[in-house]
């Protein structure tokens, strides 16, 4: 048994397991959308392209030798992301306690281990491109639809322990998006086939994916006996991770009465960023290169790593780091003044542009404003993500978390429906 002064958490497991919980909700996304450049060479025609695009010209931009389903896959693809992932986080903040937490969660990563180990498999099959493409589509439904119970079921639960187990998830998913971005520079770098580096994504993915189906399971087991403590000093458990128990009915509706400035300042925080990255900031061009190894690995180091890895910076600070704290007017201020990065980086030089002129020319300005919107993204909202669920009682705590987890979907949703807009406007 556990006794007064014993550690909390013991070799930090708990810690750890929630980590690589946020590593597989993300990673496999991340990883998909790395290889978006090996779904649309899959759409190519047949040599008869030249046929069929001539056939299209009517409908084709000038120079774009890209076929339908090459030019809209991107669009798609979004819209096939983003509807389940806002539908399925929506559902689970109100039937959350109808369905068993272990059944979301180890349900789930196991649909989509099984989605990434038939994208695997199909790798190495030739497929027609239309039913490759509806194919496609399929999977990023049943991914995000899965994903998001899962994200959601696991910002529940970690929403019912201290504020500092929702950092891992958060830093987690920080690690995922950074590991993507350096495996597309490594697949750059080593000039290998797209369809080789496609199937390592794919393959990583499913590996991450059982490493946290693993963690998961052996995470009651973790901790004897099955509880922790908020306080070393008290012998009050906190939270049972084995079996829901009968918990008092919750009201939705009253919980976001309570928690809706960290709710809307989540929602905003990502609109902002997923506003401007990537439809933004991956059409800047540098001014320092002249042709060159810089050219080519501009966009991927200076936008799609240096993000991810300032992001996971700020995601993993606030394990040391929590100001301003959770009912200060600080943090819904330093959320708005966000907004000041979506007319910076429209100044940078985005190409082609039709209406801004362009102020921040230099590469040097667009690597300063990326370190701060995406070290500001990270710390903010896993600030946000810990207090939500610290505003409400302790039987609320679990669908606090998951209405959380709705409102940062819905800011990325918001996000990229706006992007169109702020690429547009330039």
């Amino acid at each position: 048994t556990m006794t007064a002064n014993a550690p909390r958490d013991k070799y930090n497991a708990v810690w750890i397991i929630f980590f690589i919980l946020g590593l597989g909700t993300l990673l496999p996304w991340n990883f998909f959308m790395t290889a978006t450049m090996y779904f649309t060479s899959r759409l190519k025609d047949p040599p008869t392209d030249v046929l069929f695009n001539q056939t299209t010209n009517g409908t084709e931009e000038d120079g774009d030798t890209r076929n339908v389903l090459e030019s809209k896959f991107n669009n798609v693809m979004t819209l096939c992301a983003m509807v389940p992932l806002l539908i399925f986080t929506c559902l689970n903040s109100f039937i959350h306690q109808r369905i068993p937490q272990k059944l979301r969660i180890s349900g789930s990563l196991t649909v989509i281990f099984v989605v990434f180990l038939l994208t695997a498999i199909l790798v190495r099959v030739d497929v027609a491109p239309l039913p490759f493409f509806t194919l496609t589509m399929i999977k990023i439904i049943c991914i995000n639809s899965f994903g998001a119970i899962l994200q959601g079921s696991l910002f529940g639960l970690a929403g019912m322990l201290p504020a500092s187990y929702t950092t891992p998830i958060m830093s987690g998913q920080g690690l995922a998006g950074t590991f993507a971005a350096f495996s597309m520079i490594c697949a750059l770098a080593s000039g290998s086939a797209l369809q080789d580096s496609a199937f390592g994504y794919f393959i990583t993915a499913c590996v991450v994916i059982l490493l946290a189906i693993m963690s998961y399971l052996i995470l009651p087991r973790m901790v004897r006996p099955h509880t922790l403590y908020t306080n070393p000093a008290e012998k009050r458990p906190v939270v049972s991770l084995t079996e829901d128990e009968a918990k008092p009915s919750v009201s939705v509706f009253n919980i976001f009465k309570q928690i809706w400035v960290m709710a809307l300042s989540v929602c905003f925080i990502f609109t902002v960023t997923i506003g401007t990255f990537p439809a933004v900031t991956v059409e800047v061009k540098s001014t320092v290169a002249d042709g060159g190894a810089w050219d080519t690995y501009f966009i991927p180091v200076s936008c799609f790593l240096l993000f991810n890895l300032m992001d996971w910076a700020g995601r993993s600070l606030t394990a040391v780091c929590m100001w301003p704290g959770k009912d200060s007017i600080w943090l819904p201020v330093l959320v708005g003044l966000r907004v000041v990065f979506i007319p910076l980086f429209m100044l940078c030089n985005v190409q082609p542009r039709h209406y801004l002129p362009v102020l921040f020319a230099h590469d040097a300005w667009y690597i300063i404003f990326m370190i701060f919107f995406s070290f500001s993204n990270g710390y903010l909202a896993s600030l946000c993500m810990c207090f939500g669920p610290k505003k409400v009682p302790q039987h609320e705590a679990e669908t606090a978390g998951a209405i959380m987890a709705f409102f940062l979907s819905l800011g990325l949703a918001l996000g990229a429906a706006v992007s169109f807009a702020f690429r547009a406007m330039i």
